[in-house]
């Protein structure tokens, strides 16, 4: 047999590497489902037992929800216009001449994709279905969050409904605005904003995007019953389940790994190391830092503030985690920490809005702190190329402003385009089905009004828990 020519075996490396990649990319997407599994103990121990299986329940059904509207709809719109992944063997199923562009100021402005929907069988490759497993499960997140927010008075036909729109139009247009090749990502080729808007794995596409849903359905479904009393006072609604919230916790920082590791897209990257342990780091101040707050402010460390501290050291570090050195990630972390606890302080004290478990602080104001910290401590070191510009990201204080602009331009874009659709997607489909359950069945708990069984029974059959 004749030994293998030097094509030969520069095609067989080539191949291997986009092997690792696509395996690399599907594990990382496997870790980032069973964050629903976090996600859905975290948002149920800080509730009430008495809507255990109504919160549970719509942290499990939104799963396949989102897979069913990103599928149908909402892949197209955010990835159909993204051109062949180099990491992925370079194919051309998915071509950048499929992003519908509107041409102002003499540059192209990508808007959204018009290909694969429903993945079509010319487009079902391999490459094409590790992007859209790992898309998936990311937008999901999104859809997650204001189950958190809008928990213990939700109705769960709008709710459905509502998450629909998330994962077939919300999420889908400003995903590809930033990853699919759209007009944020073009910011720097277009007017040398830095290499455009830049999210590594997602503060402000997935974890902003889901806190400013959450804050506008939060103010249009209003309070809890007896959150905030006529008089002004403010009645605290303590968590039921504390293990559930550390341990969902824990699922979720592991989960994480995936979700910023991942976010290299190829197992060949050695970055994805450094990514890594910039997230680990991140967690850990997170928490610590509102621990030393919390303890300040209060006197006790609430272990339900620990774990929303660790949760917004992750979200915010999600953006630069591949773009900092260790030290910038410790210290946006620990940022963070203290910034989830005041901004959930001055969301429920001031706005007298009410949010059971957090997210709008977490996801939201941490979302938007991670992509600006993008635009103040990336380092110069990666990123060579990225969104079509030469030379490696850098922030302000690596002496590159228009990093910042970049990054703030795309934090306004999230809040005007997200905000303003939800807020009229979610107001009108109020107007189809309810969006809140009676008085009586929200005092009574939602778990039987709109679930048909008890989260919490005894061997009798009947509610154990109040």
């Amino acid at each position: 047999m004749a030994d293998p020519t030097i094509t030969e075996l520069a095609k067989s490396v080539a191949d291997t590497q986009t092997a690792l990649n696509i395996v690399w990319t599907v594990v990382a997407g496997a870790l980032v489902m069973f964050m629903q599994a976090g996600f859905a103990l975290v948002e149920t121990g800080l509730t009430r037992a008495k809507n255990m299986a109504h919160t549970m329940g719509m942290n499990f059904f939104v799963y396949a929800i989102g897979i069913l509207g990103f599928y149908f709809v909402g892949f197209g719109l955010q990835m159909g216009g993204m051109g062949p992944m180099a990491t992925f063997g370079g194919e051309e199923m998915l071509k950048a001449s499929a992003e519908f562009t509107v041409n102002l100021f003499g540059k192209d402005f990508g808007l959204f994709g018009t290909s694969g929907f429903m993945l079509p069988p010319a487009m079902f490759t391999p490459a094409v279905a590790a992007m859209f497993f790992f898309q998936m499960v990311f937008m999901d997140t999104t859809c997650t969050i204001p189950t958190g927010a809008l928990a213990e008075r939700w109705k769960l036909t709008h709710f459905v409904l509502f998450s629909f729109v998330i994962a077939t139009i919300i999420y889908p247009v400003y995903g590809n605005w930033v990853w699919g090749g759209g007009w944020l990502s073009t910011l720097g080729s277009n007017f040398g904003l830095g290499h455009g808007h830049v999210d590594f794995a997602g503060s402000s596409v997935v974890h902003m995007t889901g806190g400013v849903i959450a804050i506008v359905t939060s103010k249009i479904l209003g309070p809890r019953i007896g959150k905030y009393t006529s008089d002004g006072r403010i009645t605290p609604i303590p968590p039921h389940n504390v293990a559930y919230v550390m341990t969902g916790t824990f699922i979720l920082a592991f989960g994480w790994f995936g979700f910023n590791a991942g976010s290299t897209l190829a197992g060949t990257d050695t970055q994805l190391a450094i990514v890594a342990v910039n997230t680990m780091l991140a967690s850990a101040s997170g928490a610590f830092t509102a621990y030393i707050f919390t303890t300040w402010k209060f006197g006790k460390p609430d272990p339900s503030w620990l774990a929303n501290g660790m949760l917004a050291g992750l979200v915010a570090i999600t953006a630069p985690c591949a773009f900092v050195d260790a030290w910038a990630a410790l210290l946006i972390g620990a940022i963070a920490g203290v910034l989830v606890v005041v901004a959930a302080l001055f969301i429920d004290t001031k706005l007298k809005i009410d949010d059971p478990v957090g997210a709008i602080a977490v996801h939201g104001v941490n979302g938007a702190f991670g992509v600006l910290s993008v635009g103040l401590f990336a380092n110069g070191k990666y990123g060579d190329g990225l969104n079509g510009v030469k030379g490696t990201v850098s922030g302000l204080f690596y002496g590159n402003a228009g990093q910042l602009y970049a990054q703030v331009i795309g934090v306004l874009a999230n809040i005007v385009y997200v905000g303003l659709l939800a807020g009229v997607s979610f107001w009108l489909l109020s107007k189809i089905v309810k969006m809140r359950p009676s008085a009586e069945e929200e005092m009574a708990g939602l778990d039987i009004p709109e679930m048909g069984v008890y989260g919490y029974t005894s061997e009798s059959g009947t509610r154990s828990i109040q």
